[in-house]
Order: C-alpha cells, then structure tokens, then sequence
C-alpha cells in the first residue's frame, strides 16, 4: 500500500486516501443505500474503536451524495452531541471529526458562532447539545449522527425531540455512535425493528492506538464490568430482583490473593454428558487466615462427558493443591464420585446434596458478597453475569446456573461449614 501511495500524484493521492471503503472495518460500514432494512444504524464500541471515524464518514458521505452511502446528497443534517463542546471538540474539530475527513474541495465551512457546517454543494449541518433538547423543535432534516447517546444529559426527551425533526426526503435515517451504558433508550433503539446494529471491540482498532494504552489500561481494565462495556462495547446491566449487584463485586475484586488455608475445587456435574446436557459448574475458591474467601477460577466446561469434566476437576485440584473436591450428587447419587475415583482413587470428596432450592441455598453466599468476605481474582465474566442475573425465578434465560451452583458450594464449604483446620500456604 505505502509503495502504491509513492507513485500517484497528490491528488490521486488524497482520493485514494479518502476513500474510506477502502481503509473501513466491515463493521464501519453501512449496508448499500438502496437497503430499506433500516433506519438507525447504532453503533456499539469500545474507547477508541473507530465509532467517531464511522460517524464521520457517513455523515460525509450522506451530506457529499456519496454513492456508497446514499441514493442522493441530503440537504439538512443534525449532530446531536452530550454538549454544544463535544459536538465541536469530536464531531466536527476532532481528529475523526468532519473536517478531518473531507478532500479538501469538499471539506465544509465552520461556522462556531452559529454550530453550523457547509458544504460546498449547499448542504447544511447544525450541531445540537442534549443539555438543550428543545433547540431541535422547529429545524427539520433528512438526516442525524447522534454521538455518546449513552451519557446525554437527557436521552429521552432529546431523541424524542430529534425523531419529530427527521421529517425530509424519501426516508429520513440516523447513525448512533456510543459507547454503551444499560439505559431504557438505548435498549429500546436495540430493540426496535428498524435498527441495524454493529458492534466494535476497542482492540480491534489496535493498529491506530498507542501500544503504552494496551499494557496500561486494557490489561488492567479487561474482563471487569467496566473493561467490558468501556472496551468490549458491551451492555451490562443488573437485574432488580438479583441477589448479586455488580458494584458490589467489583467493590472487592483484587489482582492477586494473599496467602489461603484452605482451597476447594467445587463442581456441580450433569447427570448426562452429550451436547443438550446442562454446562458442568467447576468453580475453584480458597480462604484465608482472616476468614475471606477469593474466587480463584471459573473453568465451567458445557455439555461434557464425564471423562472430561472429572479430568478437568483432577487438574484443577492439582494445579492449586486443593484441601478436597466438593461435588454436588443430587441427581447422580454416588456417580460423580466414581468418576472421580476412577481418575484419582485418594481424591478427597465431600458429596454435598441439595435440601433446599437454589435461592435459598445462594441467598447466604450473597450475604457474604455484601458483607466484604468474597473477592474475585480478576475478571470472571461469565461467572459475574450469571450471578447477577439470578432472581427468585432462577436466570432470565430459563436455563440451569450451574457456574453460580459450584459458586455456592465451594463458598458454603469455606465459609459457611468450615470443619478443616487451616494451614498456612503460598498460592
């Protein structure tokens, strides 16, 4: 590519280097204009993804009459920032912003007074603030890029504001660009029919992002509730009626556990192992001198023979010198531990059975989250998510919470029934 850019002309050059189709991501990219499929397009990223350049660039090329991006050039456009500030600073001034992105011919004439962008061929962009969302009643436009939707000031009345406003051309459309925070907007924007949905990881733009940024703040941050909304791009979100808030797991977690006297792997095992078996729970936990307990490893293997999950348990066991195995045998009576015994015939196993339901069994497991005794070494994702997502009613999927089930044992051996002396180890 540099040595092609050697031999054009400066001005092939520029066309070449301003032809975003050719530098974009697939995910940077709209579908073809003549798409009816859609009217929002929301684009969820990571810092630092590449959502600001997409913005820019299809307002760019809906305001130019690009083909790529549109049938026609519209005539009036809305840029809808968190502030008067951030629409200047990163939509319009930014090095991603609009006039970044032009050729030179094109590039629009900024009118800061005003908030007003220019085009040589007469179309016309207004910037709006959400601190101001009836500034949007009397324009009207074809067309919007709506930036950081997730932290206006208020969502709900300025996209409302902004939807009475599309009310030009053949069919009006709006591109969201934001990183994503649980709010009601912009689950319903998610939902709605009409919305075309891409999603961006902050390290997939890694190519343009300073490598100090990965080994400072992605290696610190990955995995954790803010890591994955801040960098995957994700929605996380806590369910009312859960017994576990993410706030309060991330309120304990720590990077490395001190040293623990005493170490359980717990395991909550299906009865069947083919592939619509529930996920076999592997959990492994330890306790400390000061009576706290950190969750060291989640390694839930779904739909597993036997062989396997016991093979995963025995390494388990091994790799941290666990005091015992405990293993729930509810539904497979003294299978799980023939298993076991099978891999590893001295195996210490403690077979635990199910007298009440799983909330009540979890209920003082979370008592012990919301009195400081449990951290999480690091990030365990699926874990996290699958615990606070349990209600009265079990998780919103309808399937088993087996990650919470080997959770819970492990915790309640450690916590709740201690009944082995502690020794002191190094983990």
């Amino acid at each position: 590519m540099e040595d092609l850019l050697r031999i054009l002309n400066d001005e092939l050059k520029e066309h070449f280097i301003c032809r975003w189709p050719i530098w974009a991501r697939h995910t940077q990219l709209p579908p073809l204009p003549q798409s009816d499929q859609w009217t929002n397009w929301l684009l969820l990223g990571g810092r630092g993804a590449g959502k600001t350049r997409a913005g820019s660039e299809w307002t760019r090329g809906v305001a130019t009459g690009d083909p790529y991006f549109t049938s026609r050039a519209v005539g009036r456009l809305a840029l809808v920032a968190e502030t008067y500030s951030d629409g200047r600073e990163v939509m319009v001034e930014g090095t991603s912003g609009l006039l970044a992105v032009h050729k030179r011919a094109e590039r629009p004439i900024w009118t800061s007074s005003r908030r007003r962008l220019e085009w040589p061929n007469g179309a016309v962009a207004q910037v709006f603030s959400s601190a101001d969302p009836d500034a949007l009643r009397g324009p009207q436009f074809d067309a919007a890029w709506c930036d950081e939707l997730a932290k206006w000031n208020d969502p709900q009345h300025t996209w409302d504001m902004l939807q009475f406003a599309l009310r030009l051309g053949d069919a009006p459309r709006q591109i969201i660009t934001t990183t994503p925070r649980p709010i009601g907007l912009l689950k319903a924007i998610l939902d709605d029919q009409n919305t075309l949905v891409s999603r961006m990881t902050t390290a997939e733009n890694r190519a343009n992002l300073a490598s100090a940024f990965f080994e400072r703040v992605v290696a610190v941050y990955r995995g954790t509730r803010l890591g994955r909304q801040e960098l995957e791009g994700e929605i996380i979100e806590d369910r009312d009626d859960a017994l576990w808030q993410r706030d309060v797991i991330e309120r304990h977690r720590c990077s490395i556990a001190p040293a623990l006297t005493r170490i359980v792997v717990a395991g909550d095992p299906p009865v069947t192992g083919h592939s619509t078996s529930d996920a076999c729970g592997i959990v492994v936990a330890g306790r400390c001198a000061a009576s706290r307990s950190y969750i060291l490893e989640d390694r839930t293997l779904a739909a597993v023979s036997p062989a396997r999950w016991s093979q995963m348990v025995l390494l388990l066991y091994k790799k941290y010198q666990a005091d015992r195995v405990v293993i729930e045998t509810n539904e497979g009576g003294d299978m799980a531990e023939s298993v076991l015994r099978h891999v590893c015939p001295n195996l210490p196993i403690r077979q635990v059975k199910a007298s009440r339901g799983k909330w009540l069994r979890a209920e003082p497991v979370a008592h012990l989250y919301e009195r400081g005794l449990v951290s999480h070494v690091g990030a365990l994702p699926e874990l996290e998510d699958e615990m606070c997502d349990f209600g009265l009613e079990g998780l919103s999927s309808g399937r088993s919470p087996d990650r919470l089930d080997a959770l819970v044992w492990a915790l309640t051996d450690l916590l709740l029934n201690p009944d082995l002396q502690p020794r002191a180890r190094p983990l």
